[in-house]
């Protein structure tokens, strides 16, 4: 940069300051240049920052959890006679009603896990962690759990600290690239201080949310994990979360039989808990005389009457809450089989009740509590099938935590680092190997979708799926290409009718609607014919609808076709919003062709377009 000329205008002593003033104001440019951070030091400094600050939101939100729990339920459990069981129902009812009402009214994103909110956001690149839900996570979470819902606090940790790391990255101006880079970071960190377990914590981000082995992506959620686990480490001390008996091992060879039968009855309830929490939670959506807010307050009494119940039949109150205390117990073998049994299907049953109602906690901490009894039974199952009369029954339950893990949650290298990280035990690394891979390819069979995508398939959120990459099924909504206000029979309509109506016109598959045009179903012209014919035509046609899957119109086109391909249909329905389930809409598979076909004109070059229309009008035939 050469100093400024002088102006003729100018005198000399103005000339000279002017030139003196050239080389002071380069110093000042390089100065100012070498100190603003460029983007990637600012992510890699945010990196370190969020590893510290969720470790510290970790820690706030258990020991909230803790201070919650020590104020009412522990109370409640401390009680005796009418006040305890009038207590055990209660309170958990009343703390998922306040929970209930605040989803409802104020942060309806904050409910459920929250794995799966964050999975969404940082896979389909949609919209944003917003601070508002992950302020109201930390509250109503610890709220719901602390007076006794079957709920975990990972999920919910995941998502509040996904969200702290997201907020960071917009208070410091990241690109919206990195801002998405720095949400498995904050996922990854939550995990960390959740477990205890910052390589698990590491496995989980890579087979859940990233879907893959993203370099960009590792060295981040590496150091947010350490660093997480640190700060927990540093203020809870260092200990294993679930303290086990050191000397566990594999005693007998022939008992890694039973450890395979293990990883296949945990397969098989696996899939029994993932399909019931699905079905469940659409049957408390269906609840149209209970609103939204109140369903929750539900799931929280059938959770208290349930562990009334089993504290009635076993004396023991692990299936409130997370239960690690009692699942402690389970992994140290003090547990006798008819506690292990009645806890089982106790939590089983309590965990659908808490989670598919609405509220707000996650499903990590009863899945583990869950297989950790049904490995405990299968310990006695070895005791007295093989005559192993040492068998160490903490070991078949701690086996059990594993294998119950991967066949929910599908991520079978987590399951695994997971349980050697909470518990500090890796003398079971064969057995936990053999149950764990026979527990993943069993729930696999029975369904190839994980529970997380089935939530959000639940939800009308479809994940992209890699193969459909052509940018015109991503750019394009399925509000944009659907056909508005379809032609739709109504629920009171019989069948009689519903065929006269549809005589005219060109539809194989038509929508039924309710009132307000709520979508209650499809039906086929010949479904409809055959009924008729079967001389069943004074029958509603609402008895006969069914639906498999809906969409909304913030959907892309990517996600409608992996939807049509799940279901093996041609022909969706279109609603407003999962919840209200208001039609406005039908989109076939021959509309997305149509796009992709439109697209596909308008990118290829003119000349291209005109020999192609040329050999198609000279050889019709083709």
């Amino acid at each position: 940069m050469e100093p400024p000329l002088p102006s003729p205008d100018d005198g000399p002593l103005l000339s000279a300051v002017r030139r003196a003033g050239a080389p002071l104001n380069r110093l000042l440019l390089r100065v100012i240049e070498r100190a603003t951070l460029s983007e990637q030091n600012r992510l890699l400094g945010l990196t370190i920052a969020v590893g510290v600050a969720c470790g510290l939101a970790a820690v706030g939100f258990h020991l909230f959890i803790r201070l919650v729990e020590t104020t009412f339920f522990a109370r409640v459990a401390a009680a005796s006679g009418t006040t305890r069981s009038v207590g055990l129902v209660v309170v958990p009812m009343l703390g998922a009603l306040v929970a209930g009402v605040a989803l409802d009214r104020l942060a309806p994103e904050a409910r459920g896990s929250g794995i799966p909110q964050v999975k969404w956001v940082y896979g389909a690149r949609r919209g944003r962690l917003r601070s508002r839900d992950g302020a109201a996570k930390f509250i109503l979470a610890a709220l719901q759990i602390g007076t006794g819902s079957s709920l975990g606090r990972e999920g919910p940790t995941v998502q509040i600290c996904a969200t702290v790391a997201s907020a960071l990255g917009r208070v410091f101006a990241l690109s919206p690239s990195n801002q998405r880079r720095l949400i498995p970071v904050g996922a990854a960190a939550g995990i960390a201080a959740a477990f205890n377990a910052p390589i698990a914590a590491v496995t989980f981000v890579i087979e859940e949310l990233v879907g893959g082995l993203d370099t960009t992506v590792l060295s981040g959620v590496v150091v947010a994990a350490a660093l997480s686990a640190a700060v927990e480490h540093s203020i809870l001390g260092e200990r294993p979360v679930l303290a086990v008996p050191a000397a566990y091992g594999l005693t007998h060879a022939s008992s890694l039989l039973v450890f395979a039968l293990l990883g296949l009855a945990a397969g098989l309830l696996g899939h029994a808990f993932s399909s019931s929490l699905l079905r469940v939670r659409q049957g408390f959506r269906d609840l149209k005389r209970i609103p939204p807010w109140a369903r929750p307050a539900l799931g929280g009494a059938l959770t208290g009457l349930i562990a009334l119940a089993a504290l009635e039949l076993v004396g023991t109150l692990g299936v409130a809450g997370g239960g690690y205390e009692v699942l402690a117990q389970g992994l140290r073998g003090s547990l006798p089989l008819k506690v292990m049994a009645v806890l089982c299907v106790a939590k089983f049953a309590a965990t659908i009740a808490s989670y598919s109602s609405g509220g707000a906690g996650g499903i990590f901490a009863p899945t583990l509590f869950v297989g950790a009894m049904l490995g405990g039974l299968m310990g006695e199952v070895d005791r007295h099938l093989l005559g192993h009369a040492d068998v160490q029954l903490g070991a078949f339950a701690l086996v059990g935590m594993g294998a119950f893990f991967a066949a929910v949650v599908r991520a079978p290298m987590t399951s695994i680092l997971i349980v050697f990280e909470m518990t500090g035990s890796y003398k079971l690394v064969l057995p936990l190997m053999v149950a764990n891979a026979v527990a993943y390819v069993t729930a696999r069979a029975r369904s190839a979708t994980p529970i997380y995508d089935a939530l959000l398939e639940q939800d009308g959120r479809h994940m992209p799926q890699a193969h459909l990459a052509s940018p015109a099924l991503t750019a394009h909504r399925v509000g944009d290409t659907m056909r508005a206000d379809p032609v739709a029979l109504a629920a009171t309509d019989t069948i009689d009718a519903a065929v006269a109506t549809l005589a005219p016109l060109p539809f194989e598959t038509i929508p039924v609607v309710g009132d307000d045009r709520v979508l209650v179903g499809v039906v086929t012209e010949a479904r409809l014919r055959r009924l008729q014919a079967e001389g069943r035509g004074a029958e509603l046609v609402s008895d006969h609808a069914r639906l498999r899957g809906s969409l909304v119109p913030g959907n892309s086109l990517r996600s409608a076709l992996v939807a049509m391909n799940r279901l093996e249909v041609r022909l969706m329905m279109v609603v407003d919003d999962p919840q209200s389930r208001r039609l406005v809409g039908v989109i076939s598979t021959s509309d997305v062709v149509g796009v992709l076909l439109r697209f596909e004109e308008a990118s290829e070059p003119r000349s291209s377009r005109t020999g192609e229309h040329s050999a198609l009008t000279t050889n019709p035939g083709g």
